[in-house]
């Protein structure tokens, strides 16, 4: 009877070793065959939504271009505004610049959009900063005093720019 059960799993050791030799290289294969199938589709979903982001952060370039103060001056004229009138019309132009780019963060980075807001609301904050000062009177002091603040300092929105620049450099 020994001699029976022994000669049964001589017979079956060798069959149970291949058995679980070859689960092991086909489990292996199949989880190879998974990554190499999810990064042929990461790969081409990549190349078809590359077009749409680079898009966004120009846009968001461009956004940033248009609030910085000296662009943002040159566009919005102070005809008969008064100070805190011309300042509220600055802010106003940096929100609706800002609102017409939201959709934009679908697209870029959690960072990289905090970095576009911090710029946004640090300007805004520069402007309202500059605009306390008692010595201003006219929208027109306010437009030169901006300028004047502006012109030996780097604006939000270079620092942010710079910041963009090297997230569209590691997509590449």
């Amino acid at each position: 009877m020994q001699e029976a059960i022994f000669s049964l799993i001589q017979s079956l050791l060798p069959s149970f070793i291949i058995a679980i030799i070859s689960y092991y290289f086909f489990s292996t294969f199949m989880k190879n065959e998974e990554k190499r199938r999810r990064f042929i589709t990461v790969r081409e979903s990549q190349a078809k939504t590359l077009p749409t982001r680079m898009a966004a952060y120009e846009r968001l370039v461009l956004f940033l271009e248009r609030i910085k103060p000296a662009s943002l001056i040159v566009r919005t004229k102070s005809n008969n505004l008064s100070k805190s009138e011309y300042e509220q019309a600055l802010i106003a132009a940096i929100e609706h610049e800002f609102e017409h780019n939201i959709a934009q963060q679908v697209y870029v980075s959690e960072e990289c959009w905090n970095i576009i807001r911090a710029a946004k609301n640090a300007t805004i904050q520069k402007l309202r900063q500059v605009s306390m000062t008692d010595k201003l009177t006219t929208a027109d002091g306010l437009r030169q005093a901006i300028l004047n603040d502006l012109m030996d300092k780097p604006t939000p929105s270079a620092t942010a720019i710079s910041f963009l620049k090297a997230e569209v450099n590691d997509l590449f």
